[in-house]
């Protein structure tokens, strides 16, 4: 058996038992292939503007790549530009919107009717702290949660992180950014916006999360979880059951499965230094493998893969088209990058 999937073994051995293994570093990422080659540059932004900080890229059912940036910053608070992008799949600029409507744009996902959802991670002066839908010429369709309010009731937030639509129109949002404190959750709407359910709290057992930073979904309809300050995904069934945990993937910032139903996952804060995202053994980068099983395929390498100066590095937001290239969103190098097959 290779390393990669005794590895995997390994670590489900302890998710069937309702118990994990601990973190051991990384012995499976060195020995997988990087098929992939970097593009930077790729989206060619409008006359005047720059690229700010972003988690949220994605795209559309007519191959359209979109990203939510934090107004060419690392924020939106003041400022007169328009967060959410579109672009063509060659990259070329086609329009933007939602201009004073978003403090920290965070996640996002485009549903089966092509509308555009984004979760607000800021929150002041009567805005943030919220899940915007927007139809795609930039209408805001409809509000979850309060904004400008923070709360852990069924109709308030504090930090989203992510939101995914179901194929059924049941809307699951993720909420609670900071480990240990605040919230730490996962909740549940009808397609109405009605709250159903939610679980999770801060902590390590199953169920339990510190930062659930992304969700993503698969074929089976089962809802993957990264729960990034544990350094795992959670797999549960739409009804919040707790199905496994996985470990393989690394501290995920990042997760997106596609219709193939692979799985990407970006690594942006894994390092050895001791401190925030301190995960030794860990390289930062880009795990891919099969969300059916888990099992790893590839792996393309963090630019700065064990920083001691910087807290995240490489990709955050994640997303792939349907010829298989891949879109990251660089957080802190203020970039969305393309990665191509070789």
């Amino acid at each position: 058996m290779n390393k990669a999937l005794l590895t995997f073994a390994l670590l489900m051995c302890g998710a069937a038992h309702g118990s994990e293994s601990p973190d051991a570093p990384d012995t499976a990422s060195a020995s997988l292939p990087d098929p992939y080659r970097q593009v930077d540059n790729f989206l060619k932004m409008p006359a005047g503007r720059l690229m700010g900080s972003s988690s949220a890229v994605t795209t559309d059912h007519d191959g359209n790549i979109w990203v939510a940036d934090r107004c060419g910053a690392n924020s939106c608070a003041g400022s007169d530009l328009d967060p959410i992008m579109e672009f063509d799949a060659r990259g070329n600029f086609i329009k933007a919107f939602g201009k004073g409507l978003l403090l920290f744009p965070h996640g996002f996902f485009i549903d089966g009717a092509n509308h555009i959802w984004v979760t607000d991670g800021h929150v002041a002066a009567g805005k943030g702290d919220d899940v915007l839908e927007f139809d795609r010429d930039g209408k805001l369709l409809r509000t979850l949660g309060k904004a400008g309010v923070s709360g852990n009731g069924p109709d308030t937030f504090h930090e989203p992180n992510a939101v995914l639509v179901a194929p059924n129109g049941s809307i699951f949002v993720s909420d609670g950014h900071e480990p240990g404190e605040g919230n730490a959750r996962v909740v549940k709407f009808d397609s109405n916006g009605k709250f159903i359910r939610q679980w999770g709290m801060h902590g390590s057992g199953p169920g339990q999360f510190e930062a659930p930073h992304t969700l993503t979904m698969d074929s089976k309809g089962r809802l993957f979880v990264g729960d990034r300050g544990n350094n795992r995904i959670q797999i549960f069934d739409q009804d919040g059951r707790f199905l496994a945990s996985w470990r393989q993937f690394g501290r995920p910032s990042g997760i997106f499965i596609d219709q193939h139903d692979i799985l990407y996952v970006s690594d942006s804060e894994s390092r050895d230094f001791e401190g925030y995202g301190h995960h030794p053994g860990w390289k930062r980068g880009v795990r891919i493998g099969r969300a059916s099983d888990g099992v790893l395929t590839a792996f393309i390498p963090d630019p700065e893969p064990d920083p001691t100066h910087v807290v995240t590095s490489g990709g955050e937001g994640i997303t792939a088209d349907a010829q298989g290239n891949i879109y990251i969103g660089d957080v802190g190098r203020r970039a969305v990058t393309r990665y191509e097959r070789k």
